[in-house]
């Protein structure tokens, strides 16, 4: 028994310590790696954003951005299962916008699913179905918002 409660104690501070510091998100692979201390300790399948693969213009083109953003809130009473808020727009993205005569949009979030939705699962990810965020099962969002505190940088690469 004593053995026992020293393995549970050994995998409660394994998992204590594996909390992300970085999240890289691969659009073209539609994987999203959290990592910390650039090792990958989870990896997940995600859905995008409907417009394509290109990166965010314009408010609207339902489009996920491309560049370097962070975690900057968190929201559990959100329209899906649990919503990490990513920092976009930054200053570059902002820029381009008004370049083009357009708003550069935000609310780009990491969530789970439509409340009331979850029974969907891992199915949401057979095609891009966002307005510009990353999606992920209900199950896996639970997770990730464990792992990842607000600070936390994002990468969004092509």
């Amino acid at each position: 028994m004593l053995l026992l409660t020293g393995a549970l104690c050994v995998a409660q501070q394994q998992q204590a310590l594996e909390q992300a510091n970085s999240i890289r998100i691969l659009k073209k692979e539609h994987l999203m790696e959290l990592l910390s201390n650039g090792k990958v300790i989870r990896t997940y399948q995600v859905a995008l954003g409907s417009g394509g693969l290109a990166p965010k213009q314009r408010e609207g083109d339902a489009r996920t951005p491309e560049g370097h953003y962070v975690i900057d809130s968190r929201n559990a009473a959100s329209a899906y299962h649990k919503a990490l808020h990513i920092s976009y727009p930054d200053a570059a993205d902002r820029k381009r916008a008004v370049k083009l005569g357009v708003s550069p949009g935000g609310a780009v979030m990491i969530h789970g699913l439509p409340n009331g939705k979850g029974w969907v699962g891992p199915g949401h990810r057979l095609y891009d179905w966002t307005l510009g965020c990353i999606a992920v099962t209900d199950e896996e969002i639970d997770e990730i918002w464990r792992l990842v505190p607000v600070g936390t940088p994002v990468e969004i690469r092509p």
